[in-house]
């Protein structure tokens, strides 16, 4: 997206992350809404006229990407090469992400960084040899502490996430001091309460840090899939020490010094609510012992469940992104998960409830007011925007919603991470919008061909296309391509220019679109859905 003329150079980048995706398989829904969170975000602030840096990629380590390879039978390397060329770019690209950069963990500009970072924290005296024994999931890479396990009905431990059984592991290891960090975390917890949200997420990491926090494993003896530890080769770095540093590596740790300095540490980090305690507990530690800068928010979003159950590749519920979007359309796929489910909290996925909230929001409530507005100034007044000479109590109450409108979409959407607030707060200015045009009859008050009667049709139409592009603005973030057409459709990309540069925040300053513009009436924005074919 173009840079807007406001951005500084210099000056301290909004940086938001995505988790670096597994590429043990190909992504599922869970993977693209929080992929789509941060586009939306980022987007929000670049509009805002914000110097703004988005990053995702693929953790490509482990030994869960060694044994999905070997069962492919190709080189662990080949399957990060397929995946990541033919499943992840594609699908984001398909999904409109505008991310900056797209880190994958086997790069040379990562691995190289994080062989220094790991050979630093030692040569502090940060690191140190032992063993140790203990359940392991493949699955979440992850030593798990007894407590965690849940039991089958034979006695099995299984991982309470993927639900199959843990390996016992005995090897040699080298640790890091995290146990040091448990005060140190605490303090910066209490200092900083925002740090983590939501605020379940908050409570859940700082009763599990005054627990007490174990020394962490930071290399495997096992396997030799990973990043080789620089002074022992015979060990690879533990992959999410690996994975949690390409937030470091992927804007210029040790490298580039100007770029690290106006980006890091991430304003935000998006994470799922089950690789929580690695981004709050051992990211900040791991920083603290570099004495490098935490990020700003650790925000966990919730899981998107399908049955009662985590949507998941190993619990048989991913679903295709592409299976929505090839019947819902791009767009309605990033509105409908941000809109139908609270940021941070766990939400159900339901076909039916898409449909409905499609059909009611977008299509009758959105895309129709589009359509009606652009037909009634091509009808009455042949395609070309009138001006309003005749406001009154009713367009006061309209612009006064607008105003409310932005300001509550700007605190939700780009300070509190409220998409579904944000979202609300946009349509509630639809619907009044709506109901402005119900009460005002324009349709009636054509027939009424004195000069008041034309300068009263004026103004609704006016304040109608004008609250429209207001809306394209404001939707923008989340509906890019809609909010493309909407604009056009009103005149706008000739009379105000390219609506990536429209500001947010000024969207509420009543009057821009100017009379004489001209509206036509383009292709409806949310068609009326076809009955899904049946087998």
């Amino acid at each position: 997206m173009a840079a807007t003329g406001s951005e500084k150079q210099g000056a301290k980048a909004f940086y938001v992350t995505t988790p670096i995706y597994y590429v043990n398989d190909a992504p599922h829904l869970g993977h693209a809404y929080t992929t789509v969170a941060g586009d939306v975000l980022t987007r929000w602030h670049r509009q805002r006229g914000e110097k703004v840096w988005y990053l995702t990629g693929t953790d490509e380590h482990g030994q869960k990407i060694m044994r999905t390879a070997e069962a492919n039978n190709v080189t662990p390397q080949a399957w990060c090469d397929k995946l990541v060329e033919e499943a992840w770019k594609p699908l984001w690209e398909h999904l409109n992400i505008a991310n900056d950069d797209f880190i994958r963990t086997t790069q040379k500009r990562h691995t190289d960084r994080v062989q220094e970072f790991v050979q630093d924290l030692y040569d502090k005296g940060e690191i140190y040899k032992g063993g140790y024994e203990g359940p392991y999931c493949v699955g979440c890479e992850e030593y798990k502490l007894p407590g965690d396990l849940i039991e089958a009905e034979d006695g099995t431990k299984l991982c309470p996430i993927h639900k199959k059984p843990v390996e016992i592991l005995k090897e040699e290891n080298y640790f890091f001091k995290l146990s040091e960090y448990g005060p140190k975390l605490l303090e910066f917890y209490e200092a900083n309460p925002g740090f983590i949200q939501p605020e379940s997420a908050r409570n859940e990491v700082v009763n599990f840090v005054k627990q007490g926090l174990q020394d962490l494993s930071i290399s495997r003896s096992t396997f030799d899939w990973g990043i080789p530890i620089p002074w022992d080769e015979k060990h690879v770095i533990y992959v999410w020490v690996d994975a949690l540093l390409n937030y470091a590596t992927a804007v210029g740790y040790n490298e580039n010094p100007a770029k690290f300095a106006e980006t890091f540490p991430a304003n935000v980090h998006l994470v799922g609510k089950d690789i929580l305690r690695f981004h709050a507990v051992i990211w900040p530690a791991m920083l603290m012992a570099q004495g490098l800068p935490v990020p700003g928010r650790v925000a966990a979003n919730g899981w998107l469940m399908v049955g009662g159950e985590k949507m998941s590749k190993s619990n048989l519920t991913g679903i295709k992104p592409q299976d929505l979007t090839s019947h819902f359309g791009v767009d309605a796929y990033r509105w409908y998960f941000l809109r139908a489910i609270a940021f941070g909290s766990d939400g159900s996925f339901s076909w039916e409830d898409f449909s409905a909230r499609y059909t009611s929001e977008l299509a009758n409530d959105y895309g129709n007011l589009a359509s009606r507005v652009a037909a009634m100034v091509g009808k009455y007044f042949g395609g070309e925007l009138p001006a309003s000479t005749a406001d009154g109590d009713a367009e006061k109450a309209v612009q006064d919603g607008l105003a409310k409108a932005v300001e509550t979409a700007d605190l939700k959407i780009g300070e509190e991470l409220d998409f579904q607030g944000g979202i609300l707060a946009i349509f509630d200015f639809v619907k009044q919008v709506n109901g402005y045009i119900t009460e005002q009859e324009p349709w009636k008050v054509a027939k009424d061909e004195s000069e008041e009667g034309r300068a009263r049709l004026a103004t609704i139409l006016y304040t109608a296309a004008e609250s429209l592009r207001a809306v394209a603005v404001l939707l923008n973030p989340i509906m890019p391509e809609t909010s493309q057409a909407l604009w056009d459709s009103l005149g706008a990309e000739a009379s105000l220019g390219s609506l990536a540069t429209q500001p947010v925040q000024s969207s509420a300053t009543w009057g821009q679109l100017p009379a004489g513009a001209t509206v036509t009436k383009g292709a409806v924005l949310f068609p009326r859905l076809e009955e899904p074919k049946k087998d």
